[in-house]
């Protein structure tokens, strides 16, 4: 039998990293968090070098499990600490690329906006990691109960319970990348010009706006509802804020977003939410210092 070691070759190295997207992505899907997600992939390397590699028979299912349940124990504690989360709580935004994938990818691309984001913590910690491991990392149920310590009749409900709130709210599709060039246009003439009629034509009636400053900066403590409240704070708050700030437009989960600097460091990252015709229903202004500080690209699945 291989005994155990605290070195790995290079071949065990190679499947590891060959792993490490996958693994990135689905952590940061459970948890909402890069440098959780960082933490929970890093964990599951150090297991992965002090295991008995020898008894694993399908090392990526292996490291699957690892991460998976590391995950769950990194929630729980996410939680807790979110009680007396000061304003409104997003995700810690990742830049990513979407420009000339295929259509596969987009779809993939889909499921890390920050409304997909937001959707999945409605939902229960196991179920949550079950409807990501069937719907976006397509692995059988047999697996996924494993995995999760359920059978797979509970597996096969949380998933499709899950799966049932997704589609009911609608924020698991791909937005054409040219109308999301139209509202970036319409939001910055908004914020720098005053401007609001061409973004009021692609806004949602019931589009939302949120800001997270985690209690550190100045930032709303309630999410506005409607077009007018959120074209005011637009045109006339973001303008005065935002004065002498560096715009820069990137790829922020899975879509076009914006990226506000000062003195070089980022201040702020503005992110998207479409309905299906196309129509903003969410802007999501992270402020929040602590989460800004992991922003930067983003390799995963």
């Amino acid at each position: 039998m291989r005994q155990n070691s605290d070195s790995l070759n290079r071949e065990e190295t190679e499947v590891f990293e060959e792993a490490r997207p996958r693994l990135l992505g689905l952590a940061y899907r459970i948890l909402g968090s890069r440098a959780d997600a960082e933490d929970a992939v890093q964990d599951s390397f150090l297991k992965w070098v002090r295991a008995e590699r020898g008894e694993i028979e399908n090392p990526a299912s292996w490291l699957t499990t690892v991460c998976v349940r590391r995950c769950l124990d990194l929630q729980r504690s996410a939680q807790r600490s979110r009680v007396n989360y000061v304003g409104a709580w997003l995700p810690e935004a990742v830049q990513t690329s979407v420009e000339h994938e295929a259509e596969a990818r987009m779809d993939l691309s889909a499921s890390l906006t920050t409304a997909f984001l937001l959707m999945l913590e409605r939902l229960k910690p196991k179920e949550r990691a079950a409807y990501l491991l069937h719907d976006i990392f397509e692995m059988p149920y047999a697996e996924i109960a494993g995995m999760l310590e359920i059978n797979e009749s509970t597996c096969r409900k949380w998933v499709s319970r899950a799966k049932a709130h997704i589609e009911q709210a609608k924020v698991r599709h791909a937005t054409p990348l040219e109308q999301q060039d139209r509202l970036l246009a319409a939001f910055r003439a908004a914020v720098e010009e005053g401007t609001t009629a061409r973004l009021a034509e692609l806004l949602s009636s019931d589009v939302r706006l949120s800001t997270d400053g985690g209690g550190k900066v100045v930032a709303l403590r309630e999410t506005l509802h409607g077009v007018e409240p959120v074209l005011r704070f637009v045109s006339q708050g973001l303008s005065r804020y935002w004065i002498g700030f560096e715009w820069v437009v990137t790829e922020l989960n899975g879509g076009r977003g914006i990226l506000l600097r000062q003195d070089g460091a980022t201040v702020a990252a503005v992110s998207f939410s479409f309905d299906e015709a196309g129509k903003a229903t969410g802007i999501f202004i992270l402020r929040n210092p602590d989460k800004l500080a992991h922003l930067g690209p983003a390799v995963l699945q």
